[in-house]
């Protein structure tokens, strides 16, 4: 210890430094907080009661909002003003009208229980039933002192407008409660007498006094809310009677917000909307309880955490000394000054890095380990054609670390000869060592091509074409001299005959199947002529009995220009005709067969849903089945493209006229919502009914603008209006535009404007 005592010392009184300098602090942030803890404490219930009455309100200004979409439901409106008929009701605009109004009460908790009176049918309307006689709904759901001429006479019989009826029990489907009554007579300038329809709402007083839990349930405190005149609309932690009281009492001055009445701090707001008297008690224990528990809690915690803080350092001190020290004895070691040292953390830490590098390089040679089978598995699925994208084609490569360069090349296959019909335990161990010496031989040759094996005696080889090349008869030319070379290279060294076949070229990835499938062909054509070179597939070209048109390739069609893809449609019908015209021979009766086919095709795509409503619909039909067998296939192959452009487009059109809807109904929330400081993208998707991931990125395509910053321009330029108003100061803009913070504000405003909004402003009073 005395040894390393210089050491540790540093280390002692460095701790020691750093724990008298927050105690420090600590002590004078104590005394600032005991003096402004009740201060606050106050405030913040003050607040909390505004911000209650803040969303009461809002919630009641919606169900207000709720009547007056009701006014001028065109639904609603046709039933009002009908007839009642006693051999026929109007049970369908019922219906309708239950079906797309009175899902409304979904949107706020406030209109979960609410009915529609509807006079000239004597008929009630709520969002789960309709009841064509009152007294069936007055039987599961009645005020406790109100009979039934009572309800009918004051509540349907009446015109009511935004009537508030105040806190009275209610008997809702056998469930005792109390709720306060919204009522609203339509149209809306109903005046004295009857209308012709009554919108009732009725609010649960529970729903409302749960607004106001946070001030009951924190400090156990009472809350009660009253109209106007006085009558109660929520008690929630203290009975009518003591309310009475303490509205009497002329000790109580109710113009004050806060004030302490006998053992609470009464918190008192008025609101200048309605009227209501928002009221809150607060214990006055509990207002000061954290006052006090900051006095006893420091003192205690302060001693506590000096001891604790210095044992701490001691500790420290000494174990972080030791390393240290044992690190130089290492040094000398090394050097040879000093002798043996013991192992130390120093030397358990040297060994577990040396531990995770050789692990390290371990998981790296496993991951070398099972890219080959990662590359095979991607080329298989890329010449049975099972990638359903060219960028899920690019994105595999990628994966597999396989270059496509350009996307466009030859498949061809190269089969080992002589094994033919032989398949024992030995032959199959002789073709393994076999495909392996080939792949080896043509990697030897400088030719870094795709390969995977297909069969026991077969390899399937892939020759991109490199960026620049365009040159197709100078590309068969270099594989025909790459293959002839492997081929007497393979004979020579390990007496390996092989055939090749390659299949016509491909322009994109999308097509490698295709010329893959051709070169299975002409490898058979090789077979059955007995070819011993190279074989390519416009060499194989014979009269065929029938033409090449298989099911996935007319479903891969049909999907495509569903999708509005015409570049690749026009890829798919060209090399139809190509497979079938230019590489084979087919009569006269199955060129007619192959162009009826595709007709076909056509016909299917027009009977589907998004081309039948379409006006273009007949005009198409008859253009497809006006395709004459006996025209020319160049004629034939451009009515078909005209067809396919006509098609994509109409489904292109209306993606955009999604698109722009879509945009329009997001211009138009943020213009409503923008001074809402809690709006986010979840809250526009969810109004547009769209993933937020889809909205934001189609908007960004649609208007060349990304939503945060549209939304941030239009904030900007209501500020600009009302800071050209100057009848508010900076603050209250930020607020009223949506910041919580103006410094946010502030900023927002240089980066959008180029200016400080007071900048702005004074430009303004200038001229």
């Amino acid at each position: 210890m005395l040894k390393y005592s210089r050491v540790f010392r540093r280390f002692l009184i460095s701790y020691v430094v750093i724990l008298i300098i927050p105690i420090i602090g600590g002590y004078m942030s104590y005394r600032t907080s005991i003096s402004v803890t009740q201060s606050i404490s106050i405030e913040n219930s003050v607040t909390q009661l505004q911000k209650s009455q803040e969303i009461l309100e809002r919630r009641m200004a919606e169900v207000e909002g709720f009547t007056r979409q009701l006014a001028i439901n065109q639904d609603l409106n046709v039933l009002m003003n009908e007839r009642q008929n006693e051999e026929k009701t109007n049970v369908y605009g019922i219906w309708k009208m239950m079906k797309n109004v009175l899902t409304f009460g979904q949107t706020n908790d406030f209109l979960q229980n609410y009915y529609i009176y509807l006079a000239n049918y004597n008929v009630v309307l709520t969002p789960g039933s309709a009841y064509y006689r009152p007294e069936h709904y007055y039987e599961i759901c009645h005020y406790n002192n109100l009979s039934l001429d009572q309800w009918k006479q004051t509540i349907l019989g009446k015109t009511h407008t935004s009537e508030i009826k105040p806190l009275s029990p209610f008997v809702n489907k056998s469930t005792q409660t109390a709720v306060i009554t919204y009522m609203q007579s339509l149209p809306l300038d109903s005046f004295n007498g009857s209308s012709p329809a009554v919108v009732v709402i009725i609010i649960d007083e529970k729903i409302i006094s749960s607004l106001l839990s946070g001030l009951t349930d924190r400090y156990g405190g009472w809350a009660h809310i009253s109209d106007a005149e006085g009558n109660t609309i929520v008690l929630r932690g203290v009975n009518e009677p003591d309310m009475v009281k303490l509205s009497s009492d002329a000790r109580f001055d109710k113009t004050k917000v806060s004030q302490f009445y006998e053992d609470d701090l009464v918190i008192t707001i008025r609101s200048k909307t309605n009227g209501w008297v928002y009221r809150a008690g607060i214990p006055r224990h509990a207002l000061l309880e954290n006052a006090n528990t900051i006095k006893n809690m420091t003192w205690s915690v302060t001693g506590l955490a000096l001891l604790i803080g210095l044992l701490a350092g001691l500790v420290l001190a000494y174990r972080n000394s030791v390393p240290i020290n044992r690190l130089i004895g290492v040094m000398k070691e090394q050097f040879g000054k000093e002798g043996t040292v013991e192992r130390n953390e120093f030397d358990f830490l040297s060994g577990n890095i040396s531990n995770m590098i050789t692990k390290n390089k371990f998981l790296e040679t496993e991951l070398g380990r099972q890219l080959p089978m990662v590359r095979d598995g991607f080329l298989k699925r890329l010449i049975a054609g099972e990638f359903r994208s060219r960028d899920e084609i690019f994105a595999a490569a990628a994966q597999a670390d396989i270059g496509l360069n350009s996307g466009a090349g030859y498949a061809g296959i190269m089969q080992i000869n002589g094994y033919s019909g032989m398949d024992s335990v030995e032959i199959l161990n002789e073709l393994n060592a076999a495909r392996l010496l080939l792949k080896q031989a043509l990697f030897d040759l400088g030719s870094l091509v795709p390969m995977t094996d297909m069969g026991s005696d077969k390899i399937v080889v892939l020759f991109f074409s490199i960026e620049g090349e365009t040159s197709k008869p100078l590309e068969q030319e270099n594989i025909t001299a790459i293959i002839d070379h492997l081929a007497q290279y393979v004979f020579n060294e390990y007496r390996i005959t092989i055939q090749a076949a390659f299949g016509d070229p491909f322009t994109s990835v999308t097509e490698v199947s295709q010329s893959f499938e051709q070169a299975k062909q002409a490898l058979e054509y090789a077979a059955y002529m007995n070819k011993k070179s190279i074989v390519w597939y416009n060499e194989t070209r014979m009269e065929n009995s029938t033409y090449y048109y298989p099911i996935d390739i007319e479903q891969r069609l049909i999907s495509t220009i569903r999708a509005g893809e015409i570049d690749e449609a026009k890829r798919i019908v060209l090399s139809i005709i190509t497979q079938n015209i230019e590489h084979q021979e087919l009569s006269i009766e199955m060129k007619h067969q192959l162009i009826g086919e595709l007709k076909g095709t056509f016909l299917k795509l027009l009977d589907q849903k998004a081309f039948l409503e379409s006006p273009l619909f007949e005009n198409l039909k008859n253009r497809i089945m006006d395709i004459r067998l006996s025209e020319s296939v160049e004629w034939i192959h451009g009515e078909f493209i005209a067809i396919m452009e006509a098609l994509c487009g109409l489904i292109t059109n209306k993606k955009n006229d999604i698109h722009i809807k879509t945009v329009e109904q997001i211009n138009h929330y943020i213009s409503e919502m923008y001074a809402d400081s809690e709006l986010t993208l979840y809250q526009v998707a969810e109004q547009v009914e769209r993933p937020e991931k889809y909205i934001s990125q189609l908007y960004k395509e649609v208007t060349g603008v990304n939503l945060s910053d549209h939304l941030e321009k239009v904030r900007m330029d209501h500020a600009a209006l009302l800071l050209r108003k100057n009848g508010y100061t900076v603050d209250e803009i930020a607020t009223l535009v949506g910041y919580n913070s103006s410094h946010s504000f502030r900023r927002a405003f240089k980066r959008v404007m180029g200016i400080s909004p007071s900048s702005y402003r004074g430009s303004c009073d200038k001229e």
